[in-house]
């Protein structure tokens, strides 16, 4: 005999999607995470040629294999406190689709400490709070449950928009 198989109901449907793989790390005493396919490599930290007349979310440059890579205190550009480097400091390089035509932009984010990639499923992923988070909204694409904590999934797109990088350096320099 054979065995009747039951349609697929839209929950399967759900759970045979692929996850959605996430690299989690603190900034501060927060706890994020983004998308592993923008993470191209986690660095240790190193040297780094400070910018003159940069805000403090602009840690300086670092040569990558001959490329000059740009490195952003990602505390101090969510509006919370600036990174002191420790033991645990990683610099995570992501690269972020080009807008309007751009080529892709890679950045180095200074974090404070980097944990663990893990696996959620699409429908796992919860809806931004408009209220009660530390950062900006916009700059949250989800929130993911690790371990029974959420953690905000940033959206680094908004995070480093080329235009609202610009200008918050414009609006910064005009100040000295």
């Amino acid at each position: 005999m054979l065995a009747q198989t039951q349609p697929k109901t839209t929950d399967d449907a759900a759970n045979a999607a692929p996850a959605v793989q996430l690299l989690r790390f603190a900034v501060g005493e927060e706890r994020f995470a983004v998308r592993i396919d923008a993470v191209r490599e986690i660095l240790e930290v190193s040297r780094s040629t400070p910018l003159p007349l940069m805000p403090s979310f602009v840690r300086g440059v670092m040569n990558l294999r001959g490329a000059v890579v740009p490195v952003i205190d990602l505390g101090a550009r969510l509006g919370l406190a600036t990174t002191t480097v420790g033991r645990r400091s990683c610099v995570v390089i992501v690269e972020t689709c080009g807008q309007n035509d751009l080529p892709a932009l890679r950045m180095g984010l200074l974090v404070d400490a980097v944990y663990e990639v893990f696996d959620v499923q699409h429908s796992a992923l919860e809806a931004v709070p408009r209220l009660g988070t530390r950062i900006d909204p916009n700059f949250i694409r989800s929130m993911a449950r690790v371990r029974g904590q959420a953690t905000a999934e940033l959206n680094l797109e908004a995070v480093l928009d080329t235009h609202a990088l610009a200008s918050l350096i414009e609006a910064h320099q005009g100040l000295h």
